[in-house]
């Protein structure tokens, strides 16, 4: 089967794909971090009156991501697959989670709505960089180091807009096979990807249970991304065969 026949392709990926890597939750228990709400340090008002505390906190998601005991799961290694198997210019995958785990399985080309937690920005310049260690306020800028306070978190906050919108509706309106997996259904923009999709475009949707949006789907598959990714996309695979054997 040549590549073109394949459909076009967007996967949305959201936390219930990297909570089975043994990836702490964002809100953590009870929404709380030593005390404080997550909303209450993570944007951009925040940052200001408080960058050092900021800091902290995504020091510690950084340490936790780069713990060796966290790895991608059988649902980032499937979708690496399906990647490779239709070719990437089919192939689109728009992630809400900041984590490198896709890229880690082998995904290519992998859009992260809300930024990434293993990069740094800076506020002044917009220049972004690959970071693993530690940030604070006295961190020096890469390229200017007498800039100091400037760098931040390569992540969209609350009240900011996620990251490249008009590549990613371009993507939703073309597509032929919309395929949602352990997202919420409650965070918009991500939460109104599948109305954006064309009439004759198949959606399904992965997740433990119902979401919100579940009514927009015309097929639901429930329990762990785990399981149902690498089935399927073995589904797809056999679909795709036998099609192709047909013609």
């Amino acid at each position: 089967m040549t590549k073109h026949k394949f459909p076009p392709i967007v996967v949305l990926t959201g936390a219930g794909v990297s909570a089975e890597s043994g990836l702490p939750t964002f809100r953590g228990t009870g929404g709380l971090w030593q005390g404080y709400r997550v909303e209450e340090v993570a944007n951009p008002a925040a940052f200001r009156r408080h960058p050092e505390l900021v800091h902290d906190f995504y020091n510690w998601r950084r340490k936790a991501l780069l713990d060796p005991r966290v790895q991608p799961n059988p649902a980032h290694r499937a979708l690496a697959e399906l990647q490779q198997l239709v070719g990437p210019e089919h192939f689109y995958l728009v992630t809400q989670n900041v984590d490198d785990l896709h890229e880690r399985a082998g995904a290519k080309q992998v859009h992260h709505l809300h930024g990434e937690l293993l990069k740094v920005r800076c506020s002044e310049t917009g220049e972004v960089w690959p970071w693993v260690t530690d940030l604070h306020v006295e961190t020096p800028h890469p390229s200017r180091p007498e800039l100091r306070g400037t760098l931040r978190p390569h992540i969209v906050w609350f009240g900011e807009q996620p990251l490249k919108l008009t590549e990613v509706y371009r993507h939703l309106q073309q597509c032929g096979l919309f395929i949602a997996i352990g997202t919420s259904g409650n965070v918009y923009p991500a939460a109104g990807f599948v109305q954006a999709t064309p009439p004759g475009c198949r959606r399904i949707e992965l997740n433990l249970e119902d979401t919100p949006t579940s009514p927009e789907f015309h097929e639901h598959r429930r329990g762990p991304a785990g399981d149902l990714v690498p089935a399927l996309v073995r589904e797809l695979q056999v679909l795709w065969d036998s099609s192709s054997s047909e013609c």
